[in-house]
């Protein structure tokens, strides 16, 4: 194993937590959307606008089920609906080197509105991810090996980094 991929719903810090943290290993930082729009050559919310949800998570699919191939040295940043994908969530269920951040889902939708994504449903991306992170909680937990995941919600960016710079570490048998 040599990726840590963060698994978890928009505003857990998957990107700047696993920047931060692939930082401090000095290792490679890799975001999904980040390859989905280098590849498409537009961004998350206009393959959304243009080509809708399906063919964002088409894209999606391929990238990740790439880097699961590759297993780069790296921590990985997937996008909060890539476990809707039963072929990725299978991926990720067998590799041992997920991670599922979580916080509270009163401070989830303070960090959306802080950075606004599309939306999932037609309404506002904040109000609606109460009933996202219902349904695809199971899912995370379930490719985390069935943990409890990392809580960011009480935690500066630092603090998180660090807690998944160590768990990166552990895994690596480095730890």
């Amino acid at each position: 194993m040599s990726a840590l991929f963060l698994v978890g719903p928009r505003g857990a810090g998957k990107s700047s937590v696993g920047a931060r943290a692939a930082a401090v290993l000095g290792v490679t930082f890799i975001d999904s959307d980040g390859c989905v729009e280098e590849r498409s050559g537009l961004s998350v919310a206009e393959i959304f606008a243009r080509s809708g949800e399906p063919a964002f998570r088409a894209l999606e699919r391929g990238v990740l089920l790439e880097l699961l191939e590759a297993d780069p040295p790296a921590v990985v940043a997937t996008g909060g609906g890539c476990v809707l994908d039963a072929d990725v969530r299978a991926r990720l269920a067998e590799h041992p080197g997920v991670l599922w951040l979580t916080a509270p889902l009163a401070e989830l939708r303070r960090r959306v509105r802080l950075a606004p994504r599309p939306s999932l449903t037609g309404t506002d991306p904040a109000d609606e991810l109460g009933p996202i992170v219902r349904a695809r909680e199971p899912l995370y937990r379930a490719c985390a090996g069935g943990s409890d995941g990392l809580d960011t919600g009480a935690l500066t960016l630092d603090q998180a980094a660090a807690e998944v710079a160590r768990r990166f570490r552990d895994l690596r048998g480095g730890g």
